[in-house]
């Protein structure tokens, strides 16, 4: 069963308070993660634009750096199965099988299976929040056609 989770806009931001709901981002709003709801457990935040579902990956590294990257597989995006579940605080490839610790979220690598990266460079950490720009995430949208 799906859980909702509550949205607050403040000038142009989408802020999620709780994964596992499903908003809709538009052009000028931003996709905006309290930085206290990210921790060594895998979170979801599941979201929409231009009609296309996509889901971010946020989790905390054993030196408590924030790790971020989009929750579809490099190899297996194209199967419709290319996403991932959490396993306590690994991720799991729901196509391959293939397991990941926090410490391997986030880093850019030439294909296999890995999650798509977000890197610091597309991404934004301001004091409290972990905001990811409506632009990067809908030039990124293609790898979710499958979704």
């Amino acid at each position: 069963m799906k859980k909702l989770f509550s949205v607050l806009v403040i000038t142009c931001m989408m802020i999620i308070t709780s994964s596992c709901g499903m908003q809709t981002i538009k052009e000028s709003e931003n996709l905006v993660i309290p930085v206290s709801q990210v921790t060594e457990k895998p979170r979801f935040y599941a979201f929409r634009i231009d009609e296309t579902d996509m889901e971010v990956i946020a989790v905390r590294d054993s030196a408590g750096n924030i790790r971020t990257a989009f929750n579809t597989c490099q190899s297996c995006y194209t199967s419709g199965n290319g996403r991932y579940q959490a396993d306590g605080s690994e991720l799991v490839c729901q196509n391959c099988g293939f397991r990941f610790t926090a410490e391997q979220v986030g880093l850019e690598s030439d294909g296999g299976c890995n999650p798509w990266a977000i890197t610091e460079q597309n991404r934004t950490l301001s004091g409290d929040a972990l905001e990811i720009s409506y632009d990067f995430l809908k030039n990124s949208k293609d790898i979710f056609a499958n979704w």
